[in-house]
């Protein structure tokens, strides 16, 4: 089994290589039997803490894995990261363990890749202005991959504590050295939400963090934080503004995106509602976007194909291609 680290994954797979590969997993998925059992949850304590158990298999590329994921509220006073995961990767003709993946990195990779794939899809080709809510690990990679298919003049960084936001900024800053754009940081989130022809919501919130009535004609939203069925980090105003709401998997949505689930017990929205999931527009089975004035909102909770052909891509370019 090859041991792949965190600085390998960084060092060696690219945002651009990512968007890719959840791309092409998203047609997969369309043209093949994926087997995604639905993810186990497991909690533990009472500050929020919990462990994601997440198995899939692809059986057109030959792989399965399962992705272990720890989210843990409380690690920063430990000076421990908040999210750690692993993916055990097998090759599915002998069964064989072909690689550990240490995959904190390829989640924050993976996950900012479904944004650029919805981004690219779903957000107006002329979009220039990013607005990011919630600076946390995530927040990074949904720059990054936003970066790789819109050319963006301006990013507004919000977060309730400033020195995330600071810290994100400088980040930003280092990866992008050539870039002409500017990062301004604002104390009103939504003053945020006012400005973006891209929204990205990337909180842990369990309440609604901004108003959707400040969101303006033609904005793109990725809510990618609230993957729990009890957390709801935007209003129903935003998404009753929305004319195409899409998921990565409706099934996923159902059991685990509050900003969802939570509107639809209230009999405030309905899932019924929903336009489309991720791959029908990838595939072209349905329109991305349309027009320039549309509302469009594509939220995230993930699903374990996108990891088994990540981790695949990134164990077959490490260790067969090279050898």
């Amino acid at each position: 089994m090859k041991i792949i680290s965190e600085e390998e994954v960084l060092k060696n797979y690219s945002m651009k290589q990512c968007i890719e590969d959840v791309e092409r997993a998203f047609m997969l998925s369309k043209r093949s039997e994926i087997v995604v059992p639905f993810r186990t949850i497991l909690h533990q304590g009472d500050d929020g803490a919990h462990t994601l158990y997440m198995p899939s298999y692809v059986p057109e590329i030959n792989y399965s894995a399962v992705k272990i994921a720890s989210i843990f509220p409380g690690n920063e006073k430990y000076y421990i990261p908040r999210i750690q995961s692993t993916i055990v990767l097998s090759e599915s003709k002998t069964g064989q363990h072909v690689a550990n993946i240490a995959a904190s990195a390829l989640t924050m990779l993976r996950t900012g890749a479904i944004s650029g794939v919805a981004t690219k899809h779903m957000a107006r080709e002329d979009a220039k202005t990013l607005s990011v809510i919630g600076c946390g690990v995530q927040s990074y990679g949904q720059i990054l991959a936003i970066m790789e298919v819109r050319e963006l003049e301006k990013i507004y960084l919000y977060n309730r504590t400033k020195n995330k936001a600071l810290d994100l900024k400088e980040k930003v800053m280092n990866h992008y050295p050539d870039w002409s754009g500017d990062i301004q940081i604002v104390d009103d989130v939504n003053e945020a939400v006012s400005k973006a022809d891209i929204l990205v919501s990337s909180t842990s919130a369990n309440t609604p963090v901004f108003s959707g009535k400040y969101i303006k004609a033609g904005t793109h939203i990725n809510a990618i934080g609230s993957c729990e069925p009890i957390k709801q980090e935007y209003d129903v105003e935003t998404l009753k503004k929305a004319s195409k709401v899409v998921v990565d998997t409706l099934e996923g949505a159902k059991g685990e995106a509050g900003g969802l689930v939570i509107p639809d017990e209230k009999g405030e929205w309905s899932f019924e509602n929903i336009y489309s999931e991720l791959a029908d527009i990838v595939v072209g089975e349905k329109a991305g976007r349309e027009t320039d004035e549309e509302i469009t909102l594509m939220d995230s909770v993930g699903v374990g194909f996108l990891d088994t052909v990540c981790a695949a891509s990134i164990y077959e370019s490490f260790f067969i291609k090279r050898h």
